[in-house]
Formats: structure tokens, sequence, C-alpha cells
């Protein structure tokens, strides 16, 4: 239960702390006065958005907190899934500064808002007039229902699954998109390959082909100048050898008289050394070389498919050749690959559909299951609020195909009088009859659900009088059970309450502000007396006021 809110610089706010109870509190003002402001500033700390319209001095930043106790709500795991110290007294803390950032904390942990609102959620229910029009819509009234079904959880586990069972519809689609386009596109990857594997590609083989067709193509030119010039070494018309040789041993035979001679011979015989290897090199040179213009040919057309295939894939060696091969069986083994992961994950999809399509029907049993005590309970609380001839019922309608929700969706029928058939809520029930059933789906599901706190903001639209009492009765009865907070402007309903807090305004140097006190029992008689008479006191009001408190 909430024990003490906290709010600064909010709306008309300027700072104000109340300390709440449990049971029954009433909050009761004039018009204007900030009644609904108060839960506008609770609602920041239960999760819900704001920007800094809300700041009541645009220099400083609002701060919202709540001091709640939680030691038997069973609130223990969740602090620890969320990594979070648990402790019996929880405050919930939220700041908006005025550049328009919001900070969240619990337990002066900085938290997101979404873990603000998960927490909030299991801790304050509140309920507002906007909210009556809730009852209207199809998810609201089905997510009731599962309120009182007590399927909340096994609802929730269907939804995850089908979330991501829509998430792999999702990704079958897009691959089988993609098994489409490379099943168009395989016939040609596999022609490239069979292209480039046909070749028989070698790493260095280009470099040897055109160094070996070089020589082919000049073979002729090669041979004829090697042969003309051994001839030139050791040919009769100028046998350069013979010529070396003679020099040689007409320089040895004069060497004896003169040194440096010596060492010229000396020079000339290593140089006819290597004149005599270099002819032989030549001769043999000459024997290698053939002219060969079929291999020339075979060499030509090998490097003709290497330099088509080099072009069409616009490179420039075999190496990456070789390389655009190596990615093609890459991508055939995708495709290849692709086939088998689609198979598989459709498989995969069959089996979680038919989990899900038993999920279903076993949430869709359950809902079916507790519509007649749903019917029964609700009549008999409209009952109970002055309308004994009202008719409620649900229709339960099952859908051909699965949706977030299961295989159902859901109709709340109603009739407020005698003879008038049931019929959609939206169409047949005017406020007051909105109010009534509303605060008897609130009641039955609070009992239920048994809420820590719920809080009802002017709950009593549309209905006056002896009903008035009996929805403060209504109200009082849900106290018993759990801390109940109600804005109202109904004396019935604000006799009911055990603690009873007044909203006011007040002029403070020439700035309206929002306050909030706790009244005293004769303050108390006083207001309600106010509420009864509309603001003219008279002994008869004071009277009734009296016996409202005491009722």
């Amino acid at each position: 239960m909430i024990l003490k809110l906290f709010i600064e610089n909010y709306a008309l706010i300027q700072k104000l702390e109340i300390g709440w109870g449990e049971g029954l509190s009433v909050i009761t003002g004039e018009t204007g006065a900030g009644k609904s402001i108060l839960v506008g500033a609770l609602s920041l700390i239960l999760g819900q958005r704001a920007d800094t319209s809300v700041l009541f001095n645009k220099q400083t930043k609002c701060i919202v907190e709540g001091t709640f106790r939680i030691a038997s709500y069973g609130l223990e795991n969740y602090f620890e899934e969320q990594e979070l110290d648990f402790d019996e007294f929880l405050i919930l803390r939220r700041e908006i500064s005025p550049n328009g950032k919001s900070r969240a904390f619990i337990n002066d942990t900085p938290v997101n808002l979404t873990q603000l609102k998960e927490l909030g959620g299991r801790l304050v229910n509140v309920h507002s007039q906007h909210s009556i029009t809730t009852l209207n819509q199809a998810n609201f009234q089905l997510e009731i229902l599962d309120d009182y079904s007590s399927i909340q959880d096994q609802v929730q586990k269907y939804r995850n699954q089908f979330i991501v069972q829509k998430r792999r519809y999702s990704e079958l689609s897009a691959l089988q998109k993609q098994e489409t386009q490379l099943r168009g596109d395989a016939d040609y990857l596999h022609f490239l390959f069979d292209e480039l594997d046909r070749a028989f590609l070698v790493e260095g083989e280009q470099k040897e082909l055109e160094d070996k067709l070089a020589l082919l193509t000049h073979a002729e030119e090669i041979k004829t100048g090697i042969s003309h010039s051994t001839h030139l070494l050791e040919g009769e018309d100028s046998n350069l050898l013979g010529i070396f040789g003679e020099t040689v041993t007409v320089l040895r035979n004069i060497s004896r008289f003169h040194p440096d001679v010596a060492e010229l011979v000396t020079r000339l015989e290593g140089n006819l050394i290597d004149v005599k290897d270099i002819t032989k090199e030549l001769q043999h040179l000459e024997d290698y070389i053939h002219v060969d213009p079929k291999e020339s040919e075979r060499i030509s057309n090998r490097l003709d498919i290497i330099y088509r295939l080099q072009k069409k894939h616009q490179v420039d060696s075999i190496e990456e050749l070789l390389r655009i091969k190596e990615e093609l069986t890459g991508k055939l083994g995708e495709t290849e690959s692709l086939n088998d992961y689609i198979s598989s994950l459709a498989k995969e999809i069959d089996n979680a559909e038919q989990e899900l399509v038993r999920s279903a029907k076993s949430i869709s049993a359950a809902r079916c299951k507790s519509i007649p005590d749903f019917e029964h309970e609700i009549s008999g609380l409209l009952a109970d609020l002055g309308m004994p001839s009202a008719k409620f019922s649900i229709l339960c309608i099952q859908e051909d195909s699965l949706t977030t929700d299961g295989v159902d969706s859901v109709k709340f029928l109603f009739s407020a009088n005698k003879g008038v058939p049931p019929d959609e809520v939206s169409k047949i029930a005017s406020g007051g009859e909105l109010s009534r059933l509303m605060l008897s789906v609130k009641s039955m599901i609070s009992r239920k659900n048994l809420l820590p706190t719920v809080i009802f903001d002017e709950i009593d639209s549309g209905v006056s009088g002896d009903i008035a009492g009996k929805v403060g009765m209504i109200l009082k009865r849900m106290a018993d059970k759990m801390q109940v907070i109600v804005i109202t402007h109904l004396p019935q309903i604000a006799g009911k309450g055990g603690v009873h807090y007044y909203v006011y305004k007040e002029d403070i140097d020439g700035t309206i502000r929002s306050n909030i006190r706790k009244l005293t029992q004769n303050e108390r008689v006083e207001e309600i007396a106010k509420m009864v008479s509309s603001d003219r006191l008279t002994e008869a009001s004071y009277q009734t006021a009296k016996e409202l408190l005491i009722n």
C-alpha cells in the first residue's frame, strides 16, 4: 500500500506531502482545486510519460516520490530478476528536468520507464473517468475476463509465443524470397563455376605459358642468332677461338721477358676458358630450341582461355580467378544450406503452430468456463447498485484464425431496463449506467486479484441519491481487503471514508497554488454539510452530514 506521496513543482502544486492509511480514503474539494492533479502526479511514479508542461516553475525540476509498504505482496522475485535490492519499504521517484529529461528511481537505483511501469502496475490500479469509456473496448473486455479467470500468466505466455511465431513467419517469408532470388541466379552461378572448373587453372601457370610462348614465337630468330654467334666464335672464316688461342701462345712465349705480359697472359687464358664455355652453351641452346608450330598453337589457345576468363571476371591473374571460383562454391553452398534451413524453419513453425493452437484452446476453455460466474456476480452487484432489472452477459466468439489474444473475441452485452434485450455496452449504456457497471467490474476484479491499492477518480459520475450511497458501500467493502482512495463530489461517498482529505486552492503572492490537508472530524462534518447543501450550510445539512458519517 502507498504510505506517503511527495509532490514538488507539478502543475498547480508547489510542494506538498500527504500520508495515506489503510482502508478507504476520500478526497474532496472545489472544482478545479487540483483533485485530479494528485492522480496525474501519482501516474508519473507509475511509469506514465510526461514533458515539461507539467512543471509549476519552468526553471526547476519536478519531483514526485511515493513510499510504499510491500512486504506481503510477493515481489521478491521481481526485485531479484531486475537485480534490485528488496526492502519492506519501497520508494519510487520520478524527476522531470526543465530541459525535458526524465529520470526514474526504484529505491534510489536508476531504472527505465518500463521497469517503473511494470512495478507500479503491481502496486496501484488507477481508475479515472476516461477509463470508463474503455469498458466499450473489446480488448479491455477480454482483459477483464482474463483477470477474472486468473489466466493472465497463461495468456501472456501465449502472447509471447505468438510474437515469436510471427517473427518466424516473417523470417520464413524473407528467406523464401531470398531463396527464389538465389534459385534464379543458381543456373548462372553453376555456369560460371563449371566454366572455371573446366579450365583446370593452376597458380603460376600464366607466367610460365607466356614465357614459353614468347620463346616459341621467336625460336627461329633465336636459333639463327645463336648459329651465327657460334660460327663467329669457331667458324672457318672468323674462328675467334683460334685467334684467341694463338694470341695466348704468342704472348706466353714472350712473357718471360716482361712480367706485365705474363699477367696479361693469365687474364687471357681465363677469358679463353669463359669463351669456350659460352660457345658450348650456345651450341647446347641451339640444339634445344626447336620451331614447333603445334606447341605454339596449343599454348596460344590455353592463354586465350585464361585471358577470356580474366576479361569476363575483370581480373588480371589466375589467382584471382581461383578466388572467384572459391566464392562461387560458397554461394552455391549457401543456396543448398538455405534450402535446408528453410525446411527446418518450416517444420519448426508447424510444430509451434500446433502448440499455439493447443494453448489458445486451453485459454478459450478457461474463459468460457468462467463466464457464467462472471455474469452472475456482475448482475448481483448491479442489483446492489439499484439496477435489479439489469441484464449482463458476455458473448464469446471463436475466430477462424489465431490472434494475439488466442481464438476468442468477446462482447459485453448490457441492458439496464426490463424488456430491453441486452446489446453491446457502447450502444445502450448511459454515463451513469457505465459508471455503475465499471464499478461492479472493478469491485469484482479487485477482490479476486487483491491489488494493494485502487484509486478511483470520480467513479460516481452520473449517480446520485440512494445509488450514491450504495456505491459508497461497495467502495467501503472493497477497502476491507485493500487500500482504496476515492476522489468524489458526492457526500454519500465522502461519508464512507475512514480518512478525509480536502484539496483547495490558495493565492500566495499573486500565484494560485493547490494544496491538500487531512480534515478533522468536525471539519469533515462541515465539508460534507457543504456538499449536501451546495455550500449553504443549514442545521439540516449538518444533521445529514453527521448521519452520513455514522452509516
